[in-house]
């Protein structure tokens, strides 16, 4: 066994201590450095190296492992350490410069913080998280920046509206998207402080938002109330082009280079340009050299050049009236085509005829001079229009000695430059053969001081004289004028339209439409500018509106060739819910127009208004039949109470004691008022039900108002009121309900007492109006009527006593009215506050007949005598007399 063990020993713990000493030896050479100490480290290791394994024979197998054991715990102490001391060396190392990095951050940060604290500022930092922001607030004596933490980011309360909309906006890009900014804003006047200036920056620092705003002082200031006004005066600039964008006349502006610099879309469309840019870009001229050269020497004359010139406009030639005018740096025009005003004149100059040389004969003013331009003759008409004396004519005056007369006597118009002006009159007698080979003539049109025009034709005959013709057209100007105005206004009208219109020719193509029909129909302009087809059309409006029945019978109406068309009206549903009516009408040239007018609104009220209606109807119908009804259930045990207060106060049961005798007085006024009342509000139903029947007859006026009065006696002379008749005694009768006038006077005058003061006088008068009207008119001098209550008087059960003794159900007037308008006539009012009322009532001296039918009649006895039945008493209201508002008591057996 001991072989074995020393071979054990040979192959393993051998190798094993001199792997070991391999591992240590290179640790001696970590203090050592050079290649010299690297060889003696080299040589000892090999020695020991050798040393070791002889003597690793000799040791024993038990202590060569104990051996081999400490080595490899004193190897790996070793490594420990050297690790360690290396680490901490390294940890050491980044200390120190962690400790140098905070140092000089912390530097940094006071530097910054100086830096800061010098200007009057305000910090805003935002966390990346949905945190509450940090706000550094340190205004300083600033009096614009926020001096409080709460108002810094409330920007409305000290930034100006547009301010305030900018930087938030600002601010949530730089939060969202990181964006920074940095602008001026304008701040509010706050105390007596104006308002001010601050610079807002914004920026993304790690991660952060980050606004900082501080106050602006000096250049910085001025810079900001520069920027201030360019912004205000560049929105005008804009507002200022937008308008002449609009405008229909070309428009532009040149540099002081004579460069075009801006022009609005009138000149581009003017110049033929495809857009304004290429215009501009091109500098594209609107007037050509001779007449910019005619401009530029207006202008220079008088600062403002003003005149007409030939213009050509997208291949012709019209002329234009200009204004240009120097600015400090630029040139500014803007050109009007007068070119319609010059076609009018020239249609005038060209329309009436030079054949009428007719002389005396003819009412146009006619003169005729000789070649040495001497008058030769004059007619009539010429004298009566120059009022020139007999003896001047008669010394044959040369032409330019009448215009020289004419003008000193102020009966032409003075012209700027007279004697040009003179010379191109007289310019025909000298004038060559026309551009026909024939005479010259000339056509020039005057206009008077008194408004009138002429048009002078002087035309040259072969022997060399002048025949002068002066034609008053001032009425054909006139009514030109008027015929383009009318134009105007008709074109204006039908575009201004609320209603589609569309015209449509002979030949079923689309003439004139208005923007309202393009409206309805959701149509392009481009399109309908065309001259589509009916077809088209049509098709183009099945989009709104599917019915081949509506557009069938259009189609007939546009393109019937029948000898008479008739007119189309269609009501059409489309299913956007809009209500839009058709209306085809054939015109006498064989035209067509159709209209088409959008309802949905007024059909919708129209709807809604008769649903309304008929809810109102229904409910004064229900009213009117409950008040009826209540009416005859309350008649009939009224009138039992009257008759039994009646039979006592005549004793019949017994005789009464004086103070039963007054309570059964009072028992019987109040019930008799209240069957009155009851009767007014039968005599409403009645002729609410249409079934009131007036006993028509001669009335007799003065009997009728004095069987009135001698009713009101008894009330006239409590009230201490006095009552003033002025009835002609002439004035004889009219046709009329005789009870029902009388009820109209008792209700007139019951009232007019009701509201007069002890003292105070009512007045009756009644006249004759042309022997065709009876006019009652009753007047108190009581205190008035205020307007708030006048519109209700007429009402039932309106009652207003204004502060007077009056009382009553209202229903007087609504009594008076009903009958007044049963007769055919009408009631008037006339009230002042503190001066009293009148009321006026018209009545025709004859009546129409009148007569109620078989079944109305039936059907309003059945009801009345339906409800006037009081069986619990002993009496009943007698039907046939129950429409009068009468009432009779009958004993039942």
């Amino acid at each position: 066994m001991r072989p074995k063990r020393r071979q054990m020993g040979d192959g393993g713990v051998a190798p094993t201590l001199a792997l070991c000493l391999a591992w240590l030896s290179p640790m001696p050479a970590l203090a050592q450095s050079g290649a010299s100490a690297r060889t003696e480290i080299a040589e000892a290791v090999t020695s020991l190296r050798g040393r070791v394994v002889d003597s690793a024979a000799s040791i024993p197998q038990e202590t060569l492992a104990a051996l081999s054991l400490f080595l490899g715990i004193l190897f790996f102490a070793v490594l420990a350490a050297v690790l360690f001391v290396r680490t901490r060396a390294r940890l050491q190392a980044v200390e120190r410069g962690a400790r140098e990095q905070i140092g000089e951050l912390s530097a940094r940060v006071e530097r910054a913080e100086g830096l800061l604290a010098v200007d009057q500022n305000v910090l805003v930092v935002w966390p990346p998280a949905d945190e509450a922001p940090e706000i550094k607030c340190d205004p300083g004596p600033s009096r614009v920046l926020p001096a409080r933490r709460g108002d810094v980011l409330a920007f409305g309360k000290w930034l100006d509206a547009d301010s305030a909309f900018e930087l938030e906006r600002l601010v949530t890009g730089l939060r969202a998207r990181g964006e920074s900014f940095n602008v001026m804003l304008r701040t509010r006047a706050r105390g007596d402080a104006e308002p001010g200036h601050v610079e807002a920056d914004g920026r993304s620092v790690g991660g952060r938002a980050v606004l900082r705003m501080r106050d602006l002082a000096g250049q910085r200031r001025e810079l900001a109330g520069i920027h201030d006004r360019l912004k205000r005066l560049s929105r005008d600039v804009e507002g200022l082009h937008a308008l002449m964008n609009v405008v229909p006349m070309p428009a532009w502006l040149r540099d002081a280079g004579g460069k075009l610099v801006w022009a609005n879309d009138a000149y581009a469309r003017a110049v033929g340009a495809g857009d304004l840019k290429a215009a501009i870009e091109a500098d594209t001229p609107l007037l050509d050299d001779a007449a910019r050269a005619q401009v530029e020497e207006t202008r220079k004359a008088g600062g403002i050049a003003h005149r007409q010139v030939p213009v050509s406009v997208r291949g012709g030639d019209r002329v234009h009236e200009v204004w240009d005018v120097r600015a400090e740096r630029f040139n500014a025009g803007i050109a009007v085509d007068v070119n319609e005003l010059d076609r009018l004149r020239h249609q005038l100059g060209t329309r009436d005829s030079i054949h009428a040389r007719t002389l005396d004969q003819v009412s146009t003013a006619v003169a005729v001079f000789g070649a040495d331009r001497r008058l030769v003759f004059n007619n009539r008409s010429f004298r009566q229009l120059w009022a020139l004396d007999e003896p001047f004519l008669d010394s044959r005056p040369g032409f330019d000695e009448i215009l020289d007369r004419l003008r000193a006597a102020g009966r032409i118009q003075e012209p700027g430059e007279y004697r040009r002006w003179r010379d191109d009159q007289l310019a025909i007698f000298g004038s060559d053969r026309g551009a026909d080979g024939g005479e010259p003539m000339r056509q020039t049109l005057w206009h008077l001081p008194d408004g009138r025009a002429f048009r002078v034709v002087l035309a040259r005959q072969g022997d060399g004289a002048v025949s002068a013709l002066f034609e008053d057209v001032t009425a054909s100007i006139d009514l030109e004028s008027r015929f383009v105005a009318l134009t105007q206004v008709q074109r204006e009208t039908i575009d201004s339209l609320d209603e589609g219109i569309a015209v449509f020719g002979t030949d079923g193509r689309l003439k004139l439409h208005n923007p309202a029909f393009a409206t309805i129909w959701s149509l392009s302009g481009d399109d309908l500018d065309g001259e589509p087809h009916v077809e088209a059309v049509i098709g183009w409006c099945r989009d709104l509106y599917d019915d081949d029945t509506v557009w069938a019978s259009l189609r007939a109406v546009v393109t019937g060739l029948l000898d008479s068309r008739e007119s189309v009206s269609v009501r059409m549903e489309r299913p956007d819910r809009s209500i839009v009516d058709l209306r085809a009408v054939p015109l006498p040239d064989g035209a067509t127009l159709v209209v088409f007018t959008d309802v949905s609104d007024s059909a919708r009220i129209e709807r809604a208004l008769r649903d309304r209606n008929e809810a109102l109807m229904t409910a004064a119908r229900i009213k009117n039949e409950f008040v009826h009804k209540v009416s005859y259930e309350l008649r009939a045990p009224l009138t039992n109470i009257i008759g039994f207060a009646q039979l006592m106060s005549d004793g019949e049961p017994g005789a009464l004691s004086e103070r039963q005798r007054e309570y059964s007085g009072y028992i019987l006024s109040s019930s008799s008022a209240l069957l009155a009342i009851i009767n007014d509000i039968l005599d409403l139903a009645t002729i609410d039900a249409g079934v009131m029947e007036l006993d028509i007859g001669d009335v007799d006026i003065r009997a009728a108002v004095e069987a009135v009065t001698d009713g009101l006696q008894d009330r006239l002379k409590e009230s201490e009121i006095a009552l003033d008749i002025d009835v002609p005694e002439d004035i004889g009768s009219f046709e009329a309900d005789e009870k029902r006038i009388r009820q109209i006077l008792f209700n007139l005058l019951s009232n007019a007492v009701g509201f007069s003061d002890p003292g105070q006088s009512v007045r009756i008068t009644c006249r004759r109006n042309g022997g065709y009207h009876i006019v009652f008119a009753v007047s108190d001098t009581g205190p008035g009527i205020p307007d708030e209550v006048r519109r209700t008087v007429f009402e039932r059960f309106e009652s207003h006593s204004l502060g007077t003794r009056h009382r009553g159900a209202g229903l007087g007037l609504s009594i008076v009215k009903s009958f007044v308008e049963l007769h055919g006539g009408s009631v008037d009012l006339e009230t002042r506050p503190g001066q009293g009322t009148v009321v006026t009532c018209t009545f025709p001296a004859r009546q129409p007949e009148r007569a109620m039918s078989h079944d109305d009649e039936e059907a309003f006895e059945a009801e009345v005598h339906t409800f006037d039945r009081a069986p619990q008493t002993g009496m009943t209201i007698a039907g046939a007399d129950a429409r009068t508002g009468r009432s009779e008591r009958q004993e039942r057996r």
